[in-house]
């Protein structure tokens, strides 16, 4: 498949995939979304919130595409602009980094290497930028945590919250444990073999992809027989 990564412009909105235009999980205090569920707008919230970003500090995002259709984006900002960013045990982000708040990606394109190459989109533009660090507060699932939903899954720390084990393949480092929302940090002045990391975590999941499809095969064969 051709993929194309390129980085949110502000008329580029509608690219974003349909949860990522209406998730305000980071975006907008907590207390403020309970009291205006029943007459805010979260897609003009989210898109609000986007251009004041990118006004003031430049782009933060990046999408994805898949012959020419949504197939995940990224978010990251300066954690100040991220309300959210102060509620977690493991607060608050180190001052000298940049917060990855969120990785959306669509069910299709779980095993394209889609998420990897975002991660390496975000960290490209911000070494451009000088930035000394990415920080992310990742999830750790348990067994009764669904996986993410589609495009109507309402949002909370399971859908909006980037796995902590796949940060970690990643090449982010754990700097504040947590049994649930651990803090992990990836640093952007050295480059320690990230791209060696990157590389063997596409390759897991090609390999995933690959299993997939061999059982999808075999149990065809099954059915034929």
């Amino acid at each position: 498949m051709s993929m194309r990564i390129s980085p949110l412009t502000l008329d580029g909105f509608d690219q974003l995939p349909r949860h990522a235009r209406r998730c305000v999980f980071w975006e907008m205090d907590p207390a403020a979304l309970r009291d205006s569920r029943e007459f805010a707008d979260p897609e003009f919230e989210k898109e609000a919130w986007l251009s004041m970003v990118m006004l003031e500090w430049g782009s933060c995002g990046q999408v994805a595409t898949l012959e020419g259709r949504p197939a995940g984006c990224a978010f990251y900002s300066p954690p100040g602009t991220v309300p959210r960013a102060k509620l977690f045990p493991t607060s608050p982000v180190s001052p000298d980094a940049v917060l990855l708040t969120t990785m959306r990606l669509e069910p299709a394109a779980e095993l394209d290497g889609v998420g990897p190459s975002l991660i390496q989109a975000v960290v490209s533009d911000l070494v451009r930028r000088g930035v000394r660090a990415l920080e992310a507060f990742g999830i750790v699932r348990g067994p009764d945590d669904d996986r993410p939903g589609g495009a109507g899954a309402e949002c909370g720390p399971v859908e909006c919250m980037i796995e902590a084990g796949f940060l970690e393949d990643m090449g982010f480092e754990v700097v504040a444990a947590h049994h649930r929302y651990p803090r992990l940090r990836l640093e952007l002045d050295r480059a320690h073999g990230w791209k060696a990391d990157v590389e063997s975590a596409l390759e897991r999941l090609l390999m995933a992809a690959a299993v997939t499809v061999t059982d999808s095969e075999q149990k065809s064969t099954v059915g034929v027989l």
